[in-house]
């Protein structure tokens, strides 16, 4: 019981941070600046209490680690904020929120001993449907963008694959797995700066509303939560513990409400309704057999 309170803690944070990334945009931030900073503060924080071991007891897992840090870091989140500055938001929040979603679908196509069953089904759709009230709160027109959706697709399915690929690496600590995931992270968003140079002005480091949120993104929303992330994985299993970034959406609309001044409306409180009944469901059922 206690890992999935840790899980869905660590979801809501999470969904706070597309509000605290929308205050750094607007403060001239670009998305892979915010990236970089997060994680690199990220990584200097979690050398103090990780192992002194530099590389993975194999090649082979070496290679896994340098795959999380690309699918849960640099990947994901250019591909995410790629996609919402060249389609539309609305269904760039729908499609990342069907992570969960992708990732149970790759589990019964890759994985042996996982098996679909009646209460995950019916709860996937339940949060499905109540993520869809939540973003489109009333307002979805159905406007097709291939480029945006391809990227926020893309952006999903790295987040699948990242859950599913810390199966492979579970026998390592937690804290060694997610330094690696932030270095590897940092190293491949690399190449981003050649085509989008650094623009940010040192000076602006000195406004509380750029350093405020960095500290948050950087120490709790990164160096907390995906070490937390990782530890509820190996104790609960990818498919389960995926299925509570449904509540993403529920924390983001609330977030936004208090901090930007945006609307809460029946529908949001409905859909998250949906939402939670969804996980509840979901959550009871085991998705991995053996």
């Amino acid at each position: 019981m206690g890992y999935h309170v840790i899980a869905i803690i660590v979801v809501l944070i999470w969904g706070v941070t597309f509000v605290n990334s929308k205050v750094l945009l607007n403060q001239g931030l670009m998305a892979h600046e915010i990236f970089t900073l997060r994680f690199l503060l990220a990584y200097l924080c979690i050398w103090i209490i990780s192992p002194r071991r530099l590389f993975a007891r194999s090649w082979k897992d070496e290679g896994l680690m340098l795959l999380l840090g690309i699918t849960g870091g640099s990947l994901y989140f250019v591909t995410e904020n790629m996609a919402v500055k060249v389609g539309y938001c609305d269904n760039v929040s729908f499609i990342v929120c069907t992570a969960p979603l992708l990732t149970t679908l790759l589990a019964l196509m890759l994985v042996r001993n996982v098996r679909a069953t009646k209460g995950l089904v019916v709860g996937s759709l339940l949060a499905v449907c109540g993520v869809a009230m939540v973003v489109f709160n009333g307002h979805f027109v159905l406007k097709l963008n291939p480029l945006g959706d391809a990227l926020a697709f893309s952006a999903a399915l790295c987040w699948a694959v990242y859950s599913l690929l810390m199966r492979k690496v579970s026998h390592y600590e937690s804290v060694f797995i997610t330094r690696k995931v932030f270095f590897y992270g940092l190293l491949t968003v690399l190449p981003v700066y050649l085509v989008r140079p650094w623009n940010f002005p040192a000076h602006g480091f000195a406004e509380p509303a750029v350093w405020g949120n960095l500290l948050f993104l950087g120490l709790v929303a990164s160096f907390s939560c995906y070490a937390l992330w990782t530890l509820v994985i190996k104790k609960i299993g990818a498919v389960r513990v995926s299925n509570y970034i449904y509540l993403n959406p529920v924390s983001t609309v609330v977030a936004s409400a208090l901090v930007l001044g945006e609307s809460l409306t029946w529908l949001s409180g409905l859909g998250s309704l949906l939402i939670l009944a969804g996980v509840w469901l979901a959550a009871k059922n085991r998705d991995y057999e053996g």
